[in-house]
């Protein structure tokens, strides 16, 4: 796993172990140290200011594997907003999209590999939220019932991994970059 940022913690690996970038590249938002998949680095304030405002809206899609048969119930609650805790108080997230994934999606093997329990089945789903509230989807899943096992990051606003690999770099305009974090 990786730490987004460029500053090593307790030893883990940091986006500084793996690129070489201008000294003013920053990570657009955070991926948790458990999750996976795209990170917008830039040096562009404005584009900065955009995608981390709450006041300007844009998706963020992810998929994440979940422990257990995910239920229509629990897609409906998560469809509806669920109450979460952040930064010590209940919050009700926005309404999102929430819709199981038949099968298991084409991703990179997780290094370390998510544990496997034999008896106990996993799904996928696929969430789009226009918020991103600290551990959001991992808390959200929680809270009705699914813990996340395996969080991936697909997309910010019209920003794709598609088929990118892990560690992949691409360019955008100005000095924008977007990677795909994966494991080691």
């Amino acid at each position: 796993m990786v730490l987004s940022q460029f500053t090593s913690v307790d030893g883990k690996q940091c986006l500084k172990d793996f690129f070489s970038l201008q000294k003013d590249v920053y990570p657009v938002g955070r991926l948790d140290y458990d999750s996976e998949g795209l990170l917008i680095l830039t040096n562009d304030a404005a584009l900065n200011h955009k995608l981390l405002n709450p006041l300007f809206k844009h998706h963020r899609k992810y998929i994440a594997q979940v422990d257990g048969q995910v239920t229509t119930k629990a897609l409906v609650q998560l469809q509806s907003g669920v109450d979460i805790s952040t930064n010590g108080k209940i919050y009700h997230t926005l309404p999102c999209k929430a819709n199981e994934i038949n099968g298991e999606p084409l991703v990179p093997d997780r290094n370390p590999p998510i544990r496997y329990r034999k008896n106990i089945p996993a799904s996928w789903i696929e969430l789009t939220l226009t918020e991103g509230k600290n551990r959001q989807v991992r808390k959200m899943t929680a809270a009705v019932g699914f813990p996340t096992l395996r969080l991936i990051r697909v997309a910010i606003g019209n920003i794709t991994i598609n088929d990118m690999q892990p560690g992949d770099i691409k360019a955008l305009p100005g000095n924008t970059i977007y990677t795909q974090l994966f494991g080691k």
